[in-house]
């Protein structure tokens, strides 16, 4: 029975006092290296992405302000289909 309790306190003691402090901070050193925020290639696709969607919501002013011309009322006739 004494060889039984022994086979398996020693490996517990070592693993809680070798193994998981290792495991605990290499697992909180990698939470924070993701936590940082975006990294240079994320913010860069980010920044394009941005100026793509203002360019495409400058062609929507540009489109709307040619339908305000062209075809005064539609607006109303788009509130009434929907």
């Amino acid at each position: 029975m004494e060889g039984i309790v022994i086979a398996i306190f020693v490996p517990v003691v070592v693993f809680m006092v070798i193994v998981a402090p290792i495991w605990i901070v290499l697992h909180y050193r990698a939470k924070a290296r993701t936590g940082d925020g975006l990294s240079a290639g994320e913010r860069a696709e980010l920044e394009d992405m941005i100026d793509v969607a203002n360019k495409m919501a400058a062609r929507v002013e540009t489109l709307e302000a040619i339908l305000d011309v062209e075809s005064p009322g539609w607006r109303e006739k788009q509130q009434h289909a929907s």
